[in-house]
């Protein structure tokens, strides 16, 4: 079967999932009712599913090329850690909108991240992963900090973020989400400059490319992109670790068609996860970051043991 095909295939089936998604669920005995769920809440809630996972899974496609690591995800660099703490820090002080305190302080690790991967003067891949690692650990201490002075009902508040969920998403969520995903499939479009960075810096200069420039851009607009997912929806785990892998496994490692087939995986993905979470034990519901969690766990461990088997 060829890649197209297989592409053709992988987005019928995300079509179709996202499509039933919001019809699955509790019903009411009143029909109106039950339809004016369904087109208020679960279908611009699938909207942000599916937008969210589409954004961090090519994100995650993006950062596994840079970094020439199939085990980096969009959070690798910091950026969630970052929105976590100015989430936190909103929630504890009750002032400004947490949304914005969020973003805010994802754009202040991701400016933070940056300013360190150029102190060597070399914008390179190792540069920035080691640099993110330290910002991330610097922010998730600054966020437990604010964790333990805030009272019960604050700590709930900020600990209900932190797991990452969509019970809140409406249209205008949605409305936020897009520009996101517009920066990720713009940067997904580089898919020639992503093999090329993909075989090594050496191998890229040989064949007419600049990779530190590439990398600057692609790191500025992937990195933009999933602030303004987790500033949204909190931070959501390992989508963008497991969709592209899936898609690789499905269309090949050419970033001609692994871009696409991320975008089908990520959001199909996500979308999945979120009706599991809110139907599982309905009425209450399970917030889709821990579920993403318990899938993406084992599976990070399957990669680490493949990768030790070659």
């Amino acid at each position: 079967m060829s890649r197209s095909v297989r592409l053709i295939l992988i987005a019928l089936v995300a079509i179709i999932l996202c499509a039933v998604a919001p019809f699955i669920g509790p019903t009411f005995a009143d029909t109106e009712t039950t339809w004016r769920v369904i087109t208020t809440l679960r279908l611009p809630r699938a909207g942000v599913a599916f937008a969210a996972g589409a954004t961090l899974a090519l994100c995650g496609m993006i950062f596994q090329a840079l970094f020439r690591n199939d085990l980096a995800s969009p959070y690798t660099l910091g950026v969630s850690s970052g929105a976590s703490f100015g989430a936190s820090v909103a929630i504890l002080l009750g002032v400004g909108s947490v949304p914005f305190a969020a973003l805010l302080g994802a754009l202040v690790s991701v400016v933070i991240v940056w300013r360190l991967s150029l102190v060597s003067h070399r914008f390179g891949a190792q540069t920035m992963l080691l640099a993110g690692v330290a910002v991330g650990f610097f922010f998730s201490g600054l966020t437990v900090f604010v964790q333990y002075l805030a009272d019960y009902s604050h700590s709930y508040r900020i600990l209900h973020w932190l797991m990452g969920s969509l019970d809140a998403a409406t249209l205008s969520e949605l409305i936020t989400v897009t520009p996101s995903l517009l920066i990720a499939l713009g940067a997904s479009l580089f898919h020639r400059g992503l093999d090329i960075i993909a075989l090594g810096e050496e191998a890229a200069a040989t064949r007419g490319l600049d990779p530190k420039k590439t990398s600057l851009l692609l790191f500025a607009l992937t990195s933009v992109a999933v602030a303004g997912v987790v500033a949204v929806t909190g931070p959501i785990g390992f989508i963008g670790l497991m969709a592209p892998h899936i898609a690789r496994t499905l269309v090949g490692p050419s970033h001609r068609f692994l871009g696409p087939a991320t975008f089908l995986s990520g959001g199909a993905l996500l979308t999945l996860c979120d009706t599991f979470a809110r139907t599982i034990i309905a009425p209450g519901e399970i917030p889709v970051g821990v579920l993403t969690a318990l899938i993406g766990g084992p599976i990070f461990v399957w990669l680490i043991v493949r990768r030790t088997e070659y």
